[in-house]
C-alpha cells in the first residue's frame, strides 16, 4: 500500500455532494469576477478570524504585497523577516522595493526571538512579518513587544495556519494585518491559487481592495496604480463549503500530529516537532528533523510513502537573494533545519493504518 505526501481528491470527495452545488451555482449565475459570492466568503472568513475585515485576493503572496502596498512600506524601508521561511515571505517585501532582513529562529519554536528583532532593528525598519510555519503560531508576544518599543508594524504571514491559535486567540487578529492563502494544501485550500487580507484595520482594508482591483473602486476611475489580484468567485464559493469543515478537520490533524509524536517520541536519531505552551497548532505540515534527511526520504519513497522538504535552501542562499552578500554560516539555526527537516504525509482524510505504516517504515530506518 502507497501513502502519498498529500491527497488532495479526498476533500473533493468528501463534500461532493455540496461542492457541485457551490459549483453551479456560480457557473448558472453568470458573474465571474468578484460580487456576492466573494462578499460571502470575505464575511464568513473575516467572522470565522474574529476579524472585522477580509479582502479576498489573488493569492498569498499578493495578500503579503498589497498590505506592505497598503500601509505605505516601500524603496528604502526595511521588514524584518525570519530566516526560515518559504521565500514567499521575503519576495512580498523585495516587490515593493524594500529589503528583507532576516533573523534567525529559536531551535525548538522555531519562532524569531526577542533579543534577535531587537538587534535587527534600524532606522530604517518600518515592519515586523512574523511567519506561523508549519501552522504553528509564531510567538507572538515577542514579536509586538518589539514593534511597540520602536513603532512598527506587525504583518502576520498565516499561510500555513489557518485555525492556529496564540494563547488562545486565532492568528490574524494578532498584529496590525495578516495574509492568508488558499493553495490547494492548505488547511483551507481551494482548487486552485486564491488568498486574504485579514485585518481589524479599516483604512488597510480599504487600501488593499482599491489595490487589489486596478486601483478603482468606480470602473474606469482609477485613483491610484493597482494591481489585478481579486479572489475568483468560483474559488470563494468552494472555500465557503470548506470552511465549514475547517475546525473538524483541523481536529483530526491534530489527532494524527499526537500519535505522530506519540509513535515516534523513543526513535533514537529523530527530532519531532516542539509544540510551546502558548501554541495550539494545526499541523499544516507535520515535521521531524534528521542528520539522514536525505536518506530516510530515499527509504519512504522506497517503502512508497510520500514526502516532502519545507525548505531544502533558505532564502538567503538562494539565487533570488545572490545580491545581497549573505553567505553560508550567518544564519546557523535556520540553515540547519533546511538540512534535517522532513514533511510527513498528513491530511485530513489520512486513515491511522495509512499513518502507521509511516511511523513503522520511520522506525525500520532509524534502527538500521
Amino acid at each position: 500500500m502507497k501513502v502519498p505526501f498529500l491527497d488532495l481528491k479526498a476533500s473533493y470527495v468528501e463534500l461532493k455532494r455540496e461542492m457541485d452545488t457551490a459549483y453551479s451555482r456560480v457557473m448558472e449565475s453568470g458573474w465571474y469576477i468578484l460580487g456576492e459570492e466573494v462578499e460571502r466568503f470575505e464575511q464568513e472568513f473575516a467572522e470565522y478570524c474574529g476579524a472585522r475585515h477580509c479582502v479576498g485576493v489573488g493569492n498569498g503572496l499578493e495578500a503579503l504585497h498589497l498590505i506592505l502596498r497598503a500601509v505605505g512600506i516601500g524603496r528604502g524601508d526595511e521588514v524584518i523577516v525570519p530566516a526560515n521561511t518559504y521565500i514567499a515571505t521575503w519576495l512580498a517585501v523585495s516587490q515593493v522595493g524594500a529589503k528583507p532582513v532576516p533573523v534567525d529562529v529559536e531551535a525548538n519554536s522555531h519562532s524569531m526571538p526577542e533579543e534577535l528583532i531587537s538587534q535587527a532593528v534600524t532606522s530604517r525598519t518600518k515592519a515586523i512579518i512574523p511567519v506561523h510555519l508549519y501552522g504553528l503560531p509564531a510567538d507572538l508576544d515577542a514579536v509586538n513587544s518589539v514593534a511597540r518599543k520602536y513603532n512598527l508594524l506587525v504583518v502576520e504571514d498565516a499561510a500555513q495556519a489557518h485555525g492556529a491559535r496564540y494563547k488562545e486567540k486565532k492568528v490574524g487578529v494578532l498584529g496590525d494585518a495578516a495574509a492568508f492563502s488558499f493553495y490547494p494544501g492548505k488547511n483551507l485550500g481551494a482548487v486552485g491559487d486564491g488568498g486574504a487580507v485579514v485585518t481589524n484595520d479599516s483604512g488597510i482594508a480599504e487600501k488593499v481592495r482599491l489595490l487589489r482591483n486596478y486601483g478603482s473602486k468606480v470602473k474606469y476611475h482609477h485613483e491610484v496604480a493597482g494591481y489585478n489580484s481579486r479572489l475568483d468567485p468560483l474559488q470563494a464559493a468552494f472555500l465557503c463549503v470548506k470552511l465549514r469543515y475547517l475546525d473538524a478537520w483541523n481536529v483530526r490533524r491534530k489527532a494524527l500530529a499526537a500519535s505522530y509524536l506519540n509513535d515516534l517520541k523513543h526513535v533514537v536519531g529523530l527530532t519531532l516537532p516542539f509544540v510551546p505552551a502558548w501554541a495550539d497548532p494545526v499541523w499544516h505540515v507535520f515535521p521531524v528533523f534528521c542528520q539522514q534527511r536525505n536518506d530516510l526520504q530515499s527509504f519512504l519513497e522506497d517503502c512508497g510513502i510520500g514526502t516532502l522538504i519545507h525548505y531544502p535552501i533558505p532564502p538567503h542562499l538562494s539565487s533570488a537573494y545572490g545580491g545581497y552578500g549573505w553567505k553560508q554560516g550567518d544564519f546557523p539555526v535556520s540553515e540547519s533545519i533546511s538540512r534535517r527537516e522532513l514533511s510527513l504525509p498528513i491530511w485530513p482524510q489520512m486513515d491511522e493504518y495509512e499513518r502507521l505504516l509511516v511511523t513503522q517504515a520511520i522506525k525500520q530506518f532509524c534502527l538500521r
